[in-house]
């Protein structure tokens, strides 16, 4: 019996170099996009990238021009929204002492930093409070609540707080919001107000939201309820930059109205108005507007960089300043800690995938521990075992009888439920998260029965299931076709990233005309079919794998080649490039 269309090798490659099937479009997709080009008059690989995003072709125009009005919820569909609307207002009306309680990533940052700037444009303060990531951990704490609730009235808990039952409590005579998005539990915190769209008893449908999306959707409430009082609040369509780069950062799925607010975001930052993104900007060497490939592997990781592994406030204060002077010199000191911050990552990686091979990587759960691994790279190392053996993963590091660790899923496993059900047995001493991220705090003796508990439950979800990662691929692409052009169209069906992944072209039977290693691990070729113009291709980290080599020494043998189409910009010149994901023999 043949295997359905749809999972059928695509170009015949069952193992590509890098050990992957390649999966093409399925007959009932080429149909599709055959018909929508006939429709619509659009370029194919563009409708063949339209299809894949389940649009239909009379509503391919509208999918490739969003706008936020359209696609913008009502804030009521959340719990608690008018109440937390309106309690934030009163407290600005009064001139209450008002406090931001914000995690240490990029989403809290943003978060803070939304709330920071709206306040400044009506012309007040609050106190902003992150905690450090290894004295404090995550979330809010008794101790930094009860002092916050001393000398503030409002408390607004950004990206954390869903789970604070104790520490919301020691607030005693403030009140406390909550505005976050990580999965909550059967009881609330006794706060004033929680707006969460993963609370137990919302409906999910805005559970895609990060919490500064959470953020600015109370600002929409707030300033409705300004207008309908003759007031006007502030320019909301200019913090949307901070809502992109959260969105990103935090890998939230581009689809629905996140894909809205980060077009609308990267329109908004490439104005380079807000003084901190600029800076930082120019430091990382972004010298084109911004994509959200930029905001997840450019500007996000050096905003996290002080949570990571320096002063968990410097994020925030450099989203949120509006001294040029500070901005540059924030900028300056979070670009210093992300090398560092690379350099701590790849000694602990390198041990963790040693360990986690030793260990099996063919489970439902990778996993390792070292002591002494810095607790602010375990979430981005147990992102690359993820990469490396397509499973959840979750890398922790021990300091006395404690491991504090990080957890990342893969696509239909969700992480965040299983540590949360781990938590709530005893075997962890706290976690949470959500799907596709997650973090807990073990006690060393209880590390084992954790994991293996853990095990369990992501098995029962299919984790042990899950084979190589086939490689999707959109449709076939001759050299010749590879234009500016046709990446500008495409680049209409965007933004692209998590849940909308950019469109993956293969090109077919290609002649290798220059290889070179780069750096330590990169590879950059070039290449055609001999009909068409040659095409520059770059691959990171290509090297570290079997591609890598193989292509190097290719000695004029042919291959079908995969990956992504991109603009390359050097000295004010564009150029097509690929990003080169993975390779075949042509046979």
């Amino acid at each position: 019996m043949n295997a359905p269309q749809d999972k059928l090798a695509f170009l015949n490659v069952a193992a590509s170099l890098n050990g992957r099937r390649w999966i093409g479009p399925s007959a009932e997709e080429d149909r599709q996009s055959e018909a929508m080009a006939q429709a619509t008059a659009l370029p194919a690989p563009l409708c063949r990238t339209l299809v894949r995003r389940g649009v239909a072709a009379p509503d391919a125009a509208a999918y490739l021009a969003p706008t936020l009005r359209e696609l913008m919820p009502d804030p009521h569909q959340m719990r608690d929204m008018e109440k937390a609307a309106a309690r934030f207002r009163q407290a600005v009306k009064s001139g209450q002492k008002i406090a931001i309680f914000a995690d240490y990533d990029v989403d809290g940052g943003a978060s803070a930093a939304l709330l920071l700037t709206w306040l400044r444009s009506c012309g007040q303060q609050a106190t902003l409070y992150i905690p450090d990531r290894i004295d404090e951990g995550y979330g809010p704490n008794d101790a930094a609540m009860a002092a916050l609730a001393g000398d503030h009235d409002l408390i607004i808990c950004v990206d954390c707080g869903t789970l604070s039952h104790g520490p919301i409590a020691a607030a005693a005579g403030a009140d406390v919001i909550v505005l976050d998005h990580h999965l909550g539990a059967e009881t609330l915190p006794p706060a004033h107000a929680v707006v969460n769209p993963n609370r137990q008893d919302e409906t999910g449908d805005l559970g895609h939201l990060c919490a500064a999306a959470v953020v600015f959707m109370m600002l929409v409430e707030v300033n409705r309820q300004m207008r309908t009082n003759g007031e006007t609040g502030p320019d909301l369509m200019a913090m949307l930059d901070l809502v992109a780069l959260a969105t990103v950062a935090d890998v939230a799925p581009l689809t629905g109205v996140n894909r809205a607010f980060v077009r609308q975001g990267l329109t908004v930052m490439a104005r380079r108005q807000r003084i901190g993104l600029t800076a930082l900007a120019d430091v990382a060497g972004l010298d084109q507007a911004p994509s959200s490939y930029h905001l997840g592997f450019l500007l996000g990781p050096r905003v996290n960089a002080g949570g990571r592994i320096g002063k968990a406030d410097l994020g925030a204060r450099l989203l949120a300043t509006d001294d040029r002077n500070e901005a540059q010199a924030l900028a300056e000191r979070l670009d210093q800690l992300n090398t560092e911050r690379r350099e701590v990552e790849a000694q602990v990686r390198d041990q963790a995938l040693e360990q986690a091979e030793a260990r099996g990587t063919d489970g439902p759960l990778v996993w390792a521990a070292g002591e002494g691994w810095h607790p602010g790279v375990v979430g981005i190392v147990a992102a690359r075992l993820k990469e490396a053996t397509n499973r959840p993963a979750i890398v922790i590091g021990l300091d006395g009888d404690i491991g504090k660790g990080s957890g990342r899923s893969v696509s239909g496993i969700d992480l965040g439920a299983a540590i949360q059900r781990t938590a709530a047995e005893e075997l962890l001493i706290k976690g949470g998260g959500h799907k596709m991220a997650a973090g807990l705090t073990v006690a060393r003796d209880q590390l084992e029965p954790a994991m293996n508990r853990l095990s369990e439950l992501l098995a029962k979800q299919g984790a042990a299931e899950i084979g190589p990662a086939d490689l999707r691929l959109d449709s076939l692409l001759m050299p010749g076709a590879a234009t500016l052009d046709l990446i500008n169209q495409i680049e209409n069906a965007g933004p692209f990233g998590a849940g909308a992944p950019a469109p993956r072209f293969a090109f077919p039977d290609c002649q290798i005309h220059f290889a070179k290693q780069v750096g330590a691990n990169h590879l950059k070729i070039s290449f055609g079919d001999g009909i068409g113009p040659r095409i520059d291709a770059i691959s990171f980290g290509a090297m570290d794998g079997p591609m890598g080599p193989a292509l190097l020494d290719h000695n004029g043998a042919r291959f079908h080649l995969a990956g992504r189409l991109e603009v390359n910009t050097w000295q004010g010149r564009q150029s097509v490039q690929l990003r080169l994901e993975d390779a075949a023999a042509a046979h």
